[in-house]
C-alpha cells in the first residue's frame, strides 16, 4: 500500500533519556545503571527506526527531561523527525499533550516495546483512517504500548492507575463509557522488568541486556 497518499498519522514517542540511574531504573538490579541507560538508548533507537520505517506521518520524540541529550541530537540528525519537551505531570498528562499537539490522528508510543514492527504502526493508522475512535495496543502485563486516537479524550489518561496491571481494564471501561469504538489489534510485550529481559535476545538485541 502506498501509504504517501494516505492521510497522514503523526507518532509521537515518549523517551527519557539514557542517562545512568534516570533511565530503566526498575532494571538496574540486574543490569546495573550504566547498562540500563544503555539499553535505554538501544530501545530508543529501534522505535525510531521502526517509526521511520513505517513512513505514515511526521515524527515527534517526546523527551524527558529534555532535549539536549546526544542521543536525541543524533536521532533529530540521522533522521527527519521532530524533538519536543515532555510537560509536567503524570504519565497520562504527558500522552495527552503529545496527542493535542497533533491537527490530525496521532498514535503515541513508548520507548519499550522492542516487539512492535511497523507493520504494527501502519495497521494502527489504517483503523484510525477508517472512522475508528482509538486504537490500542494492550501488553501482556495489563497495561498497554500504544494508544492512537484521531481525537485526544482527556478522560482516558487523567486519574488512572499507571505503573498498574489495570491500566488496559480500566481504559477499556472508559472507552465504552464515553461510547468511543476501538479495535486493539494485537497484544504485545515491554521491557519492564528483569524477567522481560531474555526476550531481548530473539529480537537480535545484544546478549548484553539479555541475561
Amino acid at each position: 500500500m502506498d501509504m504517501t497518499k494516505a492521510e497522514p498519522t503523526a507518532i509521537a514517542i515518549l523517551a527519557k533519556a539514557p542517562v545512568a540511574g534516570f533511565a530503566k531504573t526498575r532494571l538496574i538490579p540486574a543490569l546495573g545503571a550504566d547498562r540500563a541507560a544503555r539499553l535505554q538508548a538501544r530501545l530508543t533507537e529501534r522505535i525510531v527506526d521502526t517509526a521511520c520505517a513505517a513512513s505514515i506521518g511526521p515524527i515527534t520524540i517526546w523527551t524527558s527531561p529534555d532535549e539536549t541529550h546526544p542521543t536525541f541530537q543524533a536521532l533529530r540528525s540521522r533522521h527527519d523527525i521532530a524533538l519536543a519537551r515532555q510537560p509536567d505531570g503524570d504519565l497520562g498528562a504527558r500522552m495527552l499533550a503529545a496527542l493535542a499537539a497533533s491537527t490530525g490522528p496521532t498514535l503515541v508510543v513508548g520507548a519499550d516495546c522492542p516487539a512492535m514492527t511497523p507493520m504494527h504502526l501502519r495497521k494502527a493508522a489504517k483503523l484510525l483512517r477508517n472512522g475508528c475512535d482509538a486504537v490500542i495496543f494492550p501488553a501482556e502485563d495489563g497495561g498497554y504500548v500504544l494508544i492512537g486516537m484521531r481525537h485526544p479524550v482527556p478522560a482516558l489518561f487523567t486519574k488512572m492507575p499507571w505503573s498498574t496491571d489495570a491500566v488496559m481494564a480500566e481504559t477499556r471501561q472508559r472507552m465504552r463509557h464515553h461510547r468511543l469504538s476501538w479495535q486493539e489489534p494485537a497484544t504485545l510485550w515491554d521491557v519492564d522488568r528483569p524477567e522481560d529481559l531474555p526476550r531481548l535476545r530473539g529480537l537480535g538485541l545484544s546478549d548484553e541486556f539479555s541475561h
